[in-house]
């Protein structure tokens, strides 16, 4: 009496699933007529196919008997297999690829323009100027968190000062005109730090 060669051992078949090991039986015994080296091709490749089918990440299936229906008989893969050409519906279930890792934006114009809001740009627009260019600098990512905290530090406090500043001279009576120089003077110079804080990242994250 002829039995399933045991060397098919490719993806964990549970040694309790009888319906698995019964149509392997049958498959084996029906491609009997089958040269060696095509017969081993098929009981490989069917045990291949139905333990795929049970471990697949992307779609799973848990009962054998949907996956030995969609097989098909023994004897029609026999048939098929002879015929020269294996089954089609053999294919195997194909892994969804991989992602491509997330390319590194260049440095290029935000950069730039971010740094140019900040320094320039205060000069003309104190308050809305730099609040773009930190909002542009926030969202690259040429600089860690850590200097783009710094950054905005260096340019939200003076002027935040400066509003204390003025709102203590309004308060008092007095002086609001030189405050008001005072507090715009704190906003620029605080801002223009801020972004000269950022060139030595900047440039030395394009030599790398």
């Amino acid at each position: 009496m002829t039995s399933v060669p045991h060397h098919y051992d490719t993806t964990p078949l549970a040694h309790t699933d009888g319906l698995v090991l019964d149509y392997l039986a049958a498959l084996w015994g029906a491609s009997e007529d089958l040269a060696p080296e095509l017969r081993d091709e098929l009981m490989t490749t069917v045990a291949d196919y139905i333990a795929l089918r049970r471990t697949s990440v992307a779609d799973p299936v848990d009962d054998p008997r949907l996956i030995l229906q969609r097989l098909g008989p023994p004897e029609s893969l026999v048939a098929a297999t002879r015929r020269g050409r294996m089954p089609a519906h053999l294919r195997r279930p194909v892994a969804p690829a991989p992602l491509p890792p997330p390319a590194a934006a260049p440095s290029g114009s935000l950069e730039y323009a971010g740094i140019a809001l900040l320094t320039a740009g205060a000069v003309v627009l104190p308050v809305i100027s730099p609040l773009a260019g930190l909002l542009l600098v926030s969202g690259s990512p040429r600089w860690s968190p850590a200097q783009k905290a710094a950054a905005w530090v260096l340019a939200a406090l003076p002027a935040l000062l400066g509003f204390v500043l003025v709102l203590a001279a309004a308060t008092l009576g007095g002086g609001g005109g030189e405050a008001l120089v005072l507090t715009y003077l704190a906003m620029v110079c605080g801002s223009i730090i801020a972004g000269l804080s950022l060139l030595p990242g900047l440039t030395a994250r394009r030599r790398y």
